[in-house]
């Protein structure tokens, strides 16, 4: 077994990950290491070749690869080590990394601090109760992503898209520009699962119908699907039974919901939050494990790459300044889902963050017009924003910088 050391050892190459290792190297850190699963960097951005990537970092429209290609080539000119197609396979809790690759074979890898950025993975239909046989024609928005983007196959001929998760309002825009008729849109909540202008561009535009507070109860078929049943759903969850009709169809699409994915972390002893199922961290990033941090999707589902870059980059400042010892877990105190709020990141704050930007998200529980979002402690206002509207799937972003050292908990009101 080969044993390597490094200062930093990032684990997971999309946005989080480039953007962490390329800020570690902007700060100083030499010896740096990224290790990735796949064949090459770029996580999930590699099959995101629609735009609406980078507005607020490079304020311009890019496709999700364009994103992915500006971190890639600053991590080559970084002169950055890179291991791809390399599977971590365990993460201890003194830091040690063990991962197998084809050309290295077994590694362990020691690291002074360890960012953890491997992003996310959709549910699948056990995840979603639905009753049927195990017939070809079920995939994940994701899996059809990548198989007409990158390997050059059309799935089906005739698709049902089940939840309004991003990833499937942008598929049924692009399955139906590959010929793919798409009969519709079905969510089980009462409200949109996705951002508001995906619906418009990828539903409204082509004129594919959103059928809220309605889902799929059946799959047909044996070896091929061949239709699904659908049904309205009652104000008790569940579905309506006078109300199901069946749909002919070859293809069901699966946009139900994103997870953190987290075994690694799980299996080391970090501590997981029980709302985003990722890592508790500070607002430094850092997990209940010293040293490890941990930043983007694994963390918590963004709406935004440029919220994941943005984590990655307070993640190696946070590992920089661990290295250095120019930082140490003092008091802390909790950050508090307050009035409509679902949850906020990070769950802890450094009490004596006085003068220090910090770095709030959050998502609201409910769709909400006319509100105005707030950072209080001990009853005192540090930060007031104004929203026009507030939905629980876009992420609202809060910074504010405390004048002084914080006497309690900060709880995030959105009134």
């Amino acid at each position: 077994m080969n044993t390597l050391s490094y200062d930093i050892a990032v684990i997971g190459g999309g946005p989080a990950g480039l953007a962490a290792a390329v800020k570690a190297r902007e700060l100083g850190m030499d010896r740096i290491l990224l290790v990735e699963r796949d064949y090459e960097l770029g996580g999930i951005l590699q099959q995101c070749i629609h735009d609406g990537f980078g507005l607020l970092r490079f304020k311009k429209q890019l496709s999700g690869c364009q994103y992915a290609q500006k971190f890639i080539d600053l991590v080559a000119e970084g002169g950055i080590d890179v291991l791809c197609d390399t599977m971590v396979l365990e993460l201890t809790d003194d830091r040690r990394i063990y991962a197998v690759s084809a050309q290295e074979g077994l590694l362990e890898i020691r690291a002074q601090a360890v960012i953890l950025a491997m992003g996310c993975r959709e549910r699948t239909r056990p995840q979603v109760s639905i009753m049927g046989s195990r017939p070809a024609g079920v995939l994940t928005a994701g899996s059809v992503q990548r198989y007409i983007n990158m390997e050059g196959y059309l799935p089906g001929k005739k698709a049902v898209i089940l939840g309004s998760g991003d990833i499937g309002l942008i598929m049924a825009r692009r399955m139906t520009l590959e010929g793919i008729e798409v009969e519709g849109v079905y969510e089980v909540m009462s409200s949109l699962g996705g951002l508001r202008r995906n619906k418009v561009q990828c539903l409204d535009d082509y004129g594919i119908p959103l059928h809220l507070s309605t889902t799929v109860t059946k799959i047909h078929g044996n070896k091929r699907v061949e239709a699904v049943t659908v049904a309205l759903v009652g104000s008790d969850g569940k579905p309506v039974r006078e109300t199901e009709r069946v749909i002919p169809c070859d293809l069901l699409v699966l946009s139900v919901g994103l997870i953190p994915e987290n075994e690694l972390s799980r299996k080391a002893g970090v501590q997981l939050h029980p709302v985003t199922r990722g890592p508790v961290v500070d607002d430094t990033m850092m997990t209940s494990i010293p040293g490890v941090f941990a930043a983007g999707n694994v963390v918590a589902v963004f709406d935004l790459v440029d919220y994941v870059s943005r984590s990655g980059e307070i993640a190696a400042q946070g590992a920089v300044d661990f290295i250095r010892r120019q930082s140490a877990r003092g008091n802390m105190v909790d950050t508090v889902a307050g009035s409509n709020v679902g949850f906020v990141l990070p769950q802890r704050v450094n009490a004596d963050c006085g003068g220090k930007e910090i770095n709030l998200y959050l998502r609201v529980r409910k769709p909400m017009k006319d509100v105005r979002a707030e950072i209080v402690c001990n009853g005192k206002i540090l930060k007031s924003t104004r929203y026009g509207v507030a939905n629980p799937p876009e992420m609202i972003a809060l910074r504010f910088v405390p004048d002084g050292p914080l006497d309690g908990p900060l709880t995030v009101d959105v009134r």
